[in-house]
This record gives structure tokens, C-alpha cells and sequence, in this order.
């Protein structure tokens, strides 16, 4: 493709454009989701009660499996396993919009569907981790996680308005048909592909050894564990208060919804902006940029703290979404760099899971402090707590940039249908 430009060249390779178009089709699929199914939810009465139902039966399994999805990326192989997750979520959301136009969308109907949305969430999330590297060489890792990072932010940004607009005119149901075709087209994109599989294959007599071998390769590596304890610790006490006490001061402050709705496009704006920044450059310590980008998280949480007005705190949070694609697209390449490729599903796991595993804890005890002791002192505390978390793990880390090995060749992706009789763990397994 003589017309992509340098900065694009990850996708001249035809497997990994694949690949990203069926992606990039089923982001936005699934960004319209959730909007469908919380109204579905409040329109059949269930009301707040109900919709924390629903959302926590989608939430649970992913904190709950996704060690073993990784495992299972390990083991069978990154494509085969999100061939299955996709195949699963797509006949989900097909049978949750069919529910609804049966007039079936009770409570507990919804939550059950959303149990096997959350299960194959839980399988696709580590097996991307695992995919990537087979898909391109090591030197364009971080041009594709950026491109994916660009994917999942535009998507968040454009799929929430479109959902709110098709749900009022056409109804839930019919947005949870598209989501369901979103998911088909992530199959398409998939199915050709024969991925070359791990050298090695997954480690030990059974799953319980797998599990202890990806462990290890997990807790071997200091700059891994103290970045994930820093995420940890960063959901905990800064990103899940934003998000809980945000639109309280912005109801109170800034213009209600609708200056709200204005602070998170800035931060989906931002970033996208970020990642077509990143794309074509290679940091020379990409730890140490990542370690001191991780500042830009304290930005939004100190511009509301300040009491700052409407405009300083879409800046702040514009600047925490050019963090979150920076930070993440190359710690992302870190790890696919550095770990074994056949421990690279559950690594990743270890990774989702240790970043997000206080996340909800955070959500639910953000509205009892605050009403103890004021929002903007808890969003200030949050703050101050992630300035001082950045210099500690810089300190600890700083001068500790892992050897980047010299980029490999291309992987021999084929996208034609080849013979495969191993179970996946041969040439062409994956």
C-alpha cells in the first residue's frame, strides 16, 4: 500500500490491517453497548438498583476469569481463544436485543446475558496481549498498540453519542443487533488468519503449573510489578474518585451533563491526539517516559480540586487522555517486548488484573469519603498521592531501563486457510 504514509507503515502489512479494521469495527460496536443496555435496564423499571445489577454481573466475570483467559491464550493460542470470545459475545448481544423485542428484558434476564458478555471479555483481553507481537515485527510494536489505543479512545467518543441517538429513535434492541454484527465483523477479520505459535508452548503438566509459570515470569521483572502496583494504587485513589465526585462537581460547577459530557470528550480527544503524535516514534527509554507521563494522570483531579473553570478542566483532562495512550501503548510494548511470547497471555492477565483488581473499591468508597470530608479535598488527595507515586517509582526504576533487544524479522503471518492438525500448538496454531 504505496499510499499509507511513514508514520502508518504498521499497517502496509495486510494481516495486522485485518486484523485492526475487524477491531476497530467491533470497539465501536461495543462502545454503544452499554449506553443501550442501561436504558434498557431503566426503561423495563429495574432503576439504579437494577443497572448496578446488571453492571457488576458484566464486571465480576472479567475480574474473576481473566487469569484464566489467559491461560487459555497461552495454551490454545491467542486467535483461536478470541475467535471463541468473539463467537460468544456475538451471540449474546444477538440474544440480548432479541429479549428486547420480545419484551423480555427483565433485571435478571439482562444480568445473565451479561455474565457471558463479561466471561468473553475476560477471555479477548489477555489474548490481544499475546496476538500482537505474532502480527508485526517487534520494531512497529508500539506504532500498532498506539493505533489500538487511537481505536478504543475514538470509539469511546463517537460510539456513546450514536447509541444515545439510536436508542432514543429505534430502541435498545436494535443497538444491541449492531453490536452483535460488530462482533460477526471481528470474526471475519480473524478467521483468515494462521498465526505462528509461541516458542515453547505453554509451560508445565497442567494449568495450575501454567499459572504459577506465568506468575514467575510476572514477579521476575521489577519495573512490571511496581508499574502495576503504581496502576493499582492509581485506580484506587485517583481515577475511580474522578469519575465518581466528576460529575457531582460538575453538576454543581461546571454546567451539569452537559459540561461533564464536554470534560470526558476532552479526555477521548486528547487521547486520539496523543496516539497520532506517538505513531512513528520510538522513545530511547520508553520506562523512563512512561514512569514521567504518568504525572499527567494528577491533572484533571487537581484542575477540580482548584476549583479551575469549565475550560482548565477539559485542558486537564485533554492532558490526562495524551497519558493514558502514551503511557499505555508503550508499557503495552514493554511487556510484549520483554516476556516470554509464550507466557505473554498470562503475564497480561497478571498485568489487567493487579491495575484494575481495586478499581471498584475505589468507586464504592469515593461518595462516603467525600461526604466525610469534601469531594475536592478526597480529588485533591488524589492527586498530590499520584505526583508523589510517579517520583517514587522513577526513584525506584528510573535507571533500570530493561535492554530492548535488536527488532526481530516480520512474523510470517498467512491470511490464506492452511491444514492445522496439532490442536493449536504447531506452526499454524494460534
Amino acid at each position: 500500500m504505496p499510499l499509507i504514509p511513514r508514520r502508518l507503515a504498521v499497517l502496509r502489512g495486510r494481516p495486522f490491517r485485518l486484523f485492526f479494521t475487524g477491531y476497530a469495527v467491533s470497539l465501536f460496536g461495543s462502545s454503544t453497548a452499554s449506553v443501550a443496555v442501561a436504558f434498557a435496564v431503566l426503561d423495563g423499571g429495574g432503576g439504579g438498583s437494577g443497572l448496578g445489577v446488571v453492571m457488576a454481573a458484566r464486571i465480576v466475570p472479567i475480574v474473576l476469569l481473566l487469569v484464566l483467559g489467559g491461560a487459555a491464550a497461552d495454551r490454545l493460542g491467542p486467535r483461536r481463544t478470541m475467535l471463541g470470545s468473539d463467537g460468544l459475545r456475538c451471540a449474546t448481544q444477538a440474544a440480548t436485543a432479541a429479549l428486547l423485542f420480545a419484551g423480555h428484558g427483565t433485571v435478571w434476564a439482562l444480568a445473565a446475558l451479561m455474565v457471558l458478555w463479561g466471561l468473553g471479555e475476560a477471555v479477548f483481553l489477555p489474548a490481544l496481549d499475546a496476538l500482537l507481537p505474532r502480527l508485526v515485527p517487534a520494531a512497529e510494536l508500539a506504532d500498532a498498540n498506539a493505533l489500538l489505543g487511537i481505536a478504543r479512545n475514538g470509539a469511546a467518543v463517537a460510539g456513546p453519542a450514536l447509541a444515545g441517538l439510536l436508542t432514543a429513535t429505534a430502541g435498545p434492541g436494535w443497538v444491541l443487533l449492531l453490536d452483535a454484527a460488530s462482533y460477526a465483523a471481528g470474526l471475519a477479520a480473524l478467521a483468515p488468519l494462521r498465526v505462528p505459535a509461541a516458542p515453547g508452548g505453554a509451560a508445565g503438566p497442567g494449568l495450575l503449573a501454567e499459572l504459577r509459570d506465568g506468575w514467575g515470569e510476572f514477579r521476575s521483572r521489577r519495573w512490571l510489578w511496581a508499574s502495576v502496583l503504581q496502576g493499582c494504587l492509581f485506580n484506587l485513589l485517583v481515577w475511580a474518585p474522578f469519575l465518581v465526585l466528576g460529575p457531582v462537581l460538575a453538576r454543581e460547577h461546571l454546567g451539569g451533563a452537559g459540561g461533564w459530557g464536554a470534560v470526558m470528550g476532552a479526555y477521548g480527544a486528547g487521547a486520539v491526539l496523543g496516539g497520532l503524535v506517538l505513531l512513528g516514534r520510538q522513545p530511547r527509554r520508553p520506562l523512563r517516559t512512561v514512569l514521567v507521563v504518568t504525572a499527567g494522570w494528577a491533572l484533571p483531579s487537581g484542575a477540580l480540586a482548584l476549583g479551575g473553570p469549565l475550560p482548565l478542566v477539559m485542558a486537564a483532562a485533554a492532558g490526562a487522555g495524551v497519558t493514558s495512550i502514551v503511557s499505555g501503548s508503550l508499557f503495552s510494548t514493554l511487556v510484549q517486548r520483554h516476556v516470554p511470547p509464550r507466557a505473554l497471555g498470562r503475564v497480561g492477565a497478571y498485568v489487567t488484573l493487579g491495575a484494575f483488581a481495586f478499581g471498584p473499591v475505589g468507586l464504592a468508597l469515593a461518595g462516603p469519603l467525600a461526604a466525610a470530608v469534601g469531594a475536592r479535598t478526597v480529588l485533591g488527595w488524589g492527586a498530590a498521592w499520584q505526583l508523589a507515586s510517579c517520583a517514587a517509582v522513577l526513584a525506584l526504576l528510573g535507571r533500570r531501563e530493561p535492554v530492548v533487544a535488536a527488532p526481530g524479522p516480520a512474523p510470517e503471518v498467512r491470511t490464506a486457510p492452511v491444514p492445522s492438525g496439532d490442536g493449536g500448538r504447531g506452526p499454524s496454531g494460534g
